[in-house]
């Protein structure tokens, strides 16, 4: 649960930590509401989103399996309509970027992103934003 993530985050915060990643994540209201939990219990140290670039298909089962995530139902619709992996692929920067974009704004410390692989995406994304 959220609370017993949060305490154990805070147990290695206040054990030393001097910042914290997320696990990816694909929708920024998940994001903000988790900063806002952290900081209530008073952990103070930057929060860095974790962001991942979808890329393939095979994501769409794969990432909430393994990472236990929940995915946006309108970035499903699109991959789902994609004709092909490339297709994902331009998907996944576009989503990323947008994401991205927001958090900036919201005034995040700095990106963290899984590339899980090839990166020439996460080139893309940065490009954009930087």
């Amino acid at each position: 649960s959220m609370n017993y993530d949060l305490q154990k985050l805070k147990e290695k915060v206040d054990a030393g930590a001097d910042y914290v990643v997320t696990q990816m994540f694909f929708d920024n209201q998940k994001y903000f509401e988790f900063v806002n939990q952290a900081r209530e219990m008073g952990i103070t140290v930057p929060i860095i989103p974790g962001i991942k670039p979808m890329a393939t298909k095979g994501h769409l089962s794969m990432l909430p399996k393994t990472f236990k995530i929940d995915l946006p139902e309108v970035l499903i619709h699109e991959i789902d309509k994609a004709k092909d992996n490339a297709a994902v692929r331009q998907i996944g920067i576009e989503w990323s970027i947008a994401q991205c974009k927001e958090l900036l704004d919201f005034g995040v410390p700095v990106l963290h992103f899984y590339s899980m692989g090839k990166s020439d995406n996460i080139k893309k994304v940065a490009g954009e934003l930087f």
